[in-house]
C-alpha cells in the first residue's frame, strides 16, 4: 500500500509504511474527508496524534498549516516507520514522538505546552480503548476549550462522550471505518 500526503506543502510526499496488519492506515479518502470537515481550523494548532502509527494524520495536520504536533504510539515498529516519516518531511523541528500506553495516562504529554487544539485518535478496532483514552486526555488538562477530536473507530463501537466534556458535532461512515468528530467543552 502506497501512503502519501494528500495536501498542503507537503502533498504527494510519499510515506514509510509499517509492515503487517498491526497497523492500519487511514485510507486516503478518509483523511481527505476529516480534513475537508475540519478545513481551515487546522492552520496553527497544537496537534496530538494518539495511536499514530506511521503519523500520517498529524503530518497532514503540519502539512495544511499546524505549528507542531506530538505522535505517541506503544509499538517500536510504528515508532521507527514514524521517525522516518518525520525525517522525510523534514518536520524535526515542529514533530516529537512518544513511545507510551495512551491507556495507561497521558501525563506524558505534561511535558508539552498545554492547549492541544486538535486531537487524532485511530486505536485497534474493536478493542473498547476510546472512552479509557478520552478519559485520559481529560485528566491530563492538555486540552484547549473547544478542542477539536476525530476518533476513527468501528461502527461496532459506539461513541458516547457527552459524560466526558465531550460533544459529538458530526459523524461520517466510510465502509467499515466510521469518524466522529467532536468538541471539547471544559
Amino acid at each position: 500500500m502506497t501512503l502519501r500526503i494528500i495536501g498542503g506543502e507537503l502533498r504527494g510526499r510519499k510515506l514509510a509504511t509499517v509492515p503487517g496488519m498491526q497497523t492500519r492506515p487511514t485510507a486516503d479518502r478518509v483523511r481527505e474527508s476529516i480534513f475537508n470537515i475540519i478545513g481551515a481550523s487546522v492552520q496553527g494548532t497544537l496537534v496530538l496524534d494518539l495511536f499514530a502509527g506511521t503519523g500520517a494524520m498529524g503530518i497532514e495536520a503540519l502539512s495544511r498549516g499546524a505549528e507542531s504536533a506530538v505522535f505517541a504510539d506503544n509499538d517500536k515498529t510504528a515508532i521507527r516507520a514514524l521517525a522516518k516519516n518525520i525525517r522525510i518531511c523534514s518536520l524535526e523541528g515542529r514533530a516529537n514522538i512518544i513511545q507510551w500506553d495512551v491507556l495507561k495516562n497521558l501525563n506524558i504529554v505534561r511535558s508539552f505546552p498545554a492547549g492541544f487544539n486538535l486531537v487524532f485518535i485511530d486505536p485497534p478496532y474493536d478493542k473498547n480503548m476510546i472512552r479509557q483514552t478520552l478519559s485520559n486526555l481529560v485528566k491530563s488538562r492538555c486540552l484547549a476549550t473547544g478542542a477539536r477530536v476525530a476518533i476513527e473507530h468501528s461502527p461496532r463501537e459506539p461513541i458516547t462522550a457527552e459524560d466526558q466534556n465531550f460533544k459529538i458535532f458530526d459523524q461520517r461512515r466510510y465502509g467499515k471505518t466510521l469518524v466522529s468528530f467532536l468538541n471539547y467543552m471544559l
